[in-house]
Order: structure tokens, then sequence, then C-alpha cells
């Protein structure tokens, strides 16, 4: 028994196979000649959707190329015109923001920290004791 393929060109190589085996004895198999035909159109229509499929890849191939192309040059683009209306409302602006643009608002001050300065006691100058010394 034959053991089936499941891959498409798997699948397509053993139905071209068939079909040529079925083309070699038709003389042997005149009732099946009704199914050879079916299988023979089967197999072309199957190549030529390959081959359309193929077209299409690289089609799309391209497609894709040209399509990053374009939103990179769309991308120069928008940045010149953001330049150019942020340059003709100002950078202060909040219009600006239409064109997604952030406009400067000023810097944000930093809250100055009243910590008081540390101080360090003062060193003793001497024994706060006398020491005795025996003798």
């Amino acid at each position: 028994m034959a053991r089936r393929e499941s891959r498409k060109a798997g699948v397509l190589g053993d139905l071209q196979r068939l079909s040529v085996t079925m083309e070699a004895n038709k003389d042997q198999l005149q009732g099946l000649e009704a199914l050879r035909l079916k299988l023979t159109g089967v197999v072309t229509q199957t190549l030529d959707l390959s081959k359309q499929q193929a077209a299409f890849q690289a089609s799309k191939q391209e497609a894709s190329k040209k399509l990053r192309q374009l939103l990179i040059e769309g991308q120069s683009v928008a940045n010149v015109i953001r330049t150019a209306v942020k340059d003709h409302f100002g950078p202060r602006e909040e219009k600006i923001v239409e064109f997604g643009i952030q406009p400067f608002r000023g810097r944000k001050v930093k809250a100055a920290t009243d910590k008081p300065a540390p101080t360090t006691p003062p060193a003793p100058a001497g024994p706060a004791t006398p020491v005795k010394l025996d003798q």
C-alpha cells in the first residue's frame, strides 16, 4: 500500500505521478478514462494555481518593500511639516498640539528642600576629669 503524502508539494507530486501512470496505461484502463481525464484537469489546474501563487508571493514582497519605502518617505515629509508648523505658530502655542507636537510649556522648577546643614558636635578640648597617675 502506498504511503499518503500530506504536504502540498508531496501531494502534487503524487498526483502528477499517478496522472502520468494513468496516461501510460490508458489502453488497459478504458473504464477509468473519465477519472483519468478529471485527474489530469485537476493536476493542470493545481500547477497553474501554484504558479499564480508564486507570482502573487513575489508581488506581495515587492508591494511590502514599496510600502516600507513610502512609510519612511511619509515620516520624513511629516517631520518637515511639523517643523514648519512649529515655526509658523511658535513653540509655545497650544495650537501645535493638533499637529502632534508638544508645545514648550517651560521647565519645571525643582522644589528646594529645606534641610538644615548637618552639624558636627565640637570635639572635647581635653579630658573632662583629671587623670591621676599612680606614683
